[in-house]
């Protein structure tokens, strides 16, 4: 006998047609998300791009990905990273739950990859996010 599962959906996802939110990056005209799982996809890559700072009225909101170019690419910086990274996301982005945080460095070109994956904790609907910062 098959064993029942509960499916656990956000409300928002059950209204079709509905926009919850602009998906990133931005394009002409803007784009509209409609389910949960491609908004909060939007709100991570927003959050790893936003410096701490940058945003008016919430000083803290963002991450220290921009300056960590500028420092010397070692293990224990990435360690740092990582880090930090981890602290945001779980500050601003509760939804989620990070399983692993992937930073390449390319210490030639000043560049790295970084890639989250994570959990949708509603859904337990595993994503990823990757992006190239220079």
């Amino acid at each position: 006998m098959p064993i029942p599962q509960t499916i656990r959906v956000n409300p928002l996802d059950l209204q079709k047609n509905i926009a919850i939110g602009v998906s990133l990056p931005f394009s002409k005209p803007f784009t509209s998300t409609y389910t949960t799982k491609d908004q909060i996809k939007s709100n991570l890559v927003n959050l790893l791009l936003t410096s701490r700072g940058e945003r008016i009225m919430n000083p803290f909101f963002g991450t220290g990905l921009r300056d960590f170019l500028f420092e010397g690419i070692t293990d224990f910086n990435v360690g740092n990273l990582k880090l930090d990274l981890i602290n945001s996301i779980n500050t601003f982005i509760p939804e989620i739950t990070v399983l692993e945080i992937s930073v390449i460095p390319n210490i030639d070109y000043n560049l790295i990859d970084l890639s989250v994956n994570y959990v949708l904790n509603i859904s337990n609907t595993p994503d990823q996010v990757t992006v190239q910062f220079t």
